[in-house]
């Protein structure tokens, strides 16, 4: 009993201690009723804190004058050539999407994803409304020019305003989508949009660290392995390692030059076959060691 009492004193000590310590840390500490430690209007004020310098010793990041919170995307149309991307709706694109994903018997094409296979077209449906209805993941449908049939989906996610980082993902491509200049076609437009229309800094794509096809696709369309996130997620019941990769606003010009350079008519055959390959123009352009990943 009196080593409790001896334990709950020092404590109690300690305590009252610590809290002198922090008031008398000047306007910027208060404490708060909860026994936490809060940071007054004050602290956060710029002009109020000693100026910072750029010393060797204490590197900082580059300044930003001027950077404002970006706009967030909205439910606009983007339209290229070959394909454009609507706002994801069960009316106009649920029959059309489930048709063609039908094609992918085994499927395959949802091994990595959140959602799927479904059941049946109800089931898919159901999973539909809740996209389409969702701001933050931002769905689109992607739909080919010239059939007008919806053949996929992507999404933007984690959309970040504030520090202009927004990701693209929820990448579902039925087999008729797989492999096509139009699939090529709908990212790019996505990345221009997030950059050069909306102005964000930083362009996000993360999956699977088993997912050897998506990995492969963003490099080849010019992001940088940045990383490996261990035990980062569970996905229907399995651990998910994450592969991050991104393109920064820095790295977009040149990579939107390769992409319209690719995606230029004179490119390809009177077959369709491209003459020069995307990976050719983007390799050198990434951050990352391309015998990484």
């Amino acid at each position: 009993m009196s080593s409790s009492r001896s334990t709950s004193a020092a404590a109690s000590s300690f305590t009252n201690a610590l809290l002198t310590l922090v008031l008398s840390a000047g306007p910027e500490w208060t404490y708060s009723s909860a026994g936490a430690h809060t940071t007054s209007p004050e602290f956060f004020n710029h002009a109020n804190r000693p100026a910072m310098t750029d010393a060797p010793d204490r590197p900082l990041g580059p300044p930003l004058p001027g950077w404002t919170p970006r706009p967030r995307p909205r439910r606009d149309t983007l339209s290229g050539p070959r394909c454009r991307l609507e706002p994801l709706s069960v009316e106009a694109h649920g029959q059309d999407l489930w048709q063609a994903n039908a094609a992918d018997t085994d499927g395959r094409m949802w091994d990595y994803m959140s959602c799927g296979p479904f059941a049946d077209f109800t089931d898919y449906s159901t999973w539909l409304t809740g996209a389409a209805a969702g701001e933050d993941p931002l769905f689109f449908a992607i739909v080919d020019q010239a059939s007008d049939k919806a053949l996929g989906v992507a999404s933007y996610l984690r959309i970040d305003p504030a520090n202009g980082v927004i990701e693209v993902g929820n990448i579902a491509y039925s087999p008729a989508l797989q492999g096509t200049v139009l699939a090529t076609e709908a990212m790019h437009l996505m990345m221009a949009h997030a950059f050069d229309d909306l102005g964000y800094r930083r362009y996000e794509w993360k999956c699977n660290a088993f997912n050897a096809p998506s990995r492969r696709a963003a490099q080849r369309l010019g992001f940088s392995y940045e990383g490996l996130f261990r035990n980062h997620m569970i996905v229907k019941g399995r651990s998910r390692d994450t592969a991050w990769f991104a393109i920064t606003d820095n790295d977009w010009p040149a990579i939107k030059t390769a992409h319209e350079t690719w995606l230029a008519a004179d490119n390809f055959d009177a077959d369709g076959t491209q003459r020069h390959a995307l990976s050719a123009l983007t390799t050198a352009l990434r951050k990352d060691d391309p015998g990484t990943v």
